[in-house]
């Protein structure tokens, strides 16, 4: 149990850490804006609420097909990334979410995927 709670919380640390890392820089870059509307606090506490659920499930899946997945993190991270980078352009498609977004997201992704699969991989063993 102790292992899933501290893949949680490092999964969680590196899916919240490295998108404000890279956003920050596409924001300077190519000119990526937060969403309009919301105070910086309510939007990093958002945020938070939904890479909570992301890193839950994340390290559960795993944790519970670590039978078929231990050694395949790379697949793992893929099959994430796959999801997500689909779902950074179909936010394109809404209202307040540009292509500067979503590329800035399918950047995150292609960083913290990898490098949560290695740890969830590196700490729950079968």
């Amino acid at each position: 149990m102790t292992k899933i709670l501290l893949s949680i919380v490092l999964v969680l640390v590196v899916i919240y850490i490295v998108p404000f890392i890279v956003y920050g820089l596409s924001s300077t870059l190519i000119g990526a804006k937060m969403p309009e509307g919301v105070s910086p606090l309510m939007f990093l506490i958002s945020v938070l609420i939904s890479k909570i659920g992301t890193a839950i499930a994340f390290v559960l899946i795993f944790y519970f097909a670590r039978n078929s997945l231990s050694g395949h993190w790379f697949l793992y991270a893929f099959i994430w990334w796959l999801m997500f980078a689909i779902g950074e352009i179909g936010q394109t498609i809404g209202p307040n979410y540009s292509w500067k977004e979503a590329i800035a997201g399918v950047i995150s992704e292609t960083a913290y995927f990898p490098l949560s699969a290695y740890i969830v991989n590196w700490l729950i063993k079968v």
